[in-house]
């Protein structure tokens, strides 16, 4: 078990990643998906609320973390006019799936709940990233998804008191940061037509 404070060196790995991603979006490099990066802002900030609601300190920094590199990415999407994903009927039904979710929260009002709503509208807003990045991965940037997979796993290395509070969002973090970076750092093969 690491030192609780290394979850900084956490939120650290989480301004670098934001920022590359960040600049290469300012430079057209990487289109986000605005619904998802709006989403992955604002599920991470109530969850990081929740979080502070049941007490479980330090390691909320990376949730916190989690959401403001997103909302600083959604801002930046709108720096460049080719930086910006084209939408789908898919991306609007996740969107909505993903503020239904949070509207439910709102309703219940209870810290786990809304860290279980905060994970679904997260999960629900990445669907359109990661399609996006297994069809076209040269549209993405895995340098954040895999900042974010080893903040989130110091997040949970240094986890003492292992409850839903504390362990839920970090390892579905990990999980969807992983899923993602390998979708863009390993690509599928493109079928050749002959």
């Amino acid at each position: 078990m690491l030192d609780p404070h290394f979850v900084i060196l956490g939120a650290l790995l989480n301004i670098i990643g934001s920022t590359g991603y960040i600049i290469d979006t300012v430079r057209g490099k990487t289109r986000p998906n605005r619904i998802s990066w709006l989403l992955w802002a604002l599920a991470p900030l109530v969850a990081f609320g929740a979080e502070l609601n049941k007490g479980v300190g330090l390691p909320s920094l990376m949730t916190f973390m989690i959401g403001f590199g997103p909302l600083m990415v959604f801002i930046a999407s709108f720096a460049n006019k080719k930086s910006h994903w084209r939408f789908t009927a898919l991306d609007w039904a996740c969107g909505a799936l993903s503020l239904l979710a949070l509207g439910l929260w709102a309703i219940t009002r209870e810290g786990n709940i809304a860290i279980l709503f905060s994970i679904l509208t997260d999960a629900l807003a990445g669907v359109p990233t990661l399609i996006k990045a297994y069809r076209e991965p040269e549209s993405e940037s895995g340098g954040v998804f895999l900042f974010g997979a080893a903040s989130a796993l110091i997040t949970l290395l240094t986890i003492r008191d292992w409850n839903f509070a504390t362990w839920g969002f970090p390892a579905y973090i990990f999980v969807i940061c992983m899923l993602i970076f390998a979708l863009v750092a390993y690509p599928r093969k493109k079928e050749v037509l002959a």
